[in-house]
């Protein structure tokens, strides 16, 4: 590897520790995008997303992240991402239920689309978490986006903490995720128009 090829990691590396580190639902986005450009990454493109951002962030605290992501998905209940390849979800509403749902389905396979009308994540609710949440959130990584999670006997976390490791989750997942745009309401297609849907 080259002196320029080094130099780059290292920037990838840094730019890819920007998006871990952002503390706000605006700042992560505004860290995943910068990223994906840095990277010549399409965050469109959900089935190679993940792999590619892999690929190309090679630090060891991002490699901690790529193990612990890639055992949860070698479950065999998502058939290596294979389970759901031709299905498209909407989720409305990126509170927690939605983020981890869209998490479950990226895993799947699936292409999820994530619309949440609020840009900030300001519920700072404490959660008390249950001992398999805990272990269901450590193996999706979230001691690597927050170090404090769960850190000795706390067993706590705010809604706004939460949001923000699955946002970050479900991004590196190839999850897209629109804020600011509101769901009003599902316009059934006429009744001459067929159905263009595939199964």
């Amino acid at each position: 590897m080259g002196e320029h090829e080094d130099e780059k990691q290292i920037q990838a590396g840094q730019v890819f520790e920007n998006f871990v580190q952002a503390s706000t639902c605006k700042g992560a986005l505004q860290a995943f995008n910068i990223l994906t450009r840095h990277l010549d990454i399409d965050p469109l493109d959900h089935r190679n997303f993940y792999s590619k951002l892999k690929s190309k962030v090679t630090t060891w605290k991002a490699k901690a992240l790529w193990y612990k992501l890639d055992k949860r998905g070698s479950h065999k209940e998502y058939k290596r991402g294979k389970s759901c390849t031709n299905t498209k979800c909407l989720i409305v509403g990126g509170g927690p239920c939605g983020l981890r749902t869209a998490i479950e389905l990226a895993y799947l396979g699936a292409k999820v689309v994530v619309v949440e009308k609020r840009d900030t994540f300001s519920r700072n609710n404490v959660l008390h978490l249950w001992p398999f949440t805990i272990h269901d959130l450590r193996g999706l990584g979230a001691k690597k986006f927050y170090g404090k999670f769960c850190a000795g006997s706390i067993d706590h976390i705010s809604i706004r903490q939460l949001q923000l490791i699955l946002f970050k989750v479900a991004l590196i997942l190839g999850v897209e995720i629109h804020v600011n745009v509101e769901f009003v309401k599902v316009l059934e297609p006429p009744e001459d128009q067929e159905n263009q849907s595939t199964v």
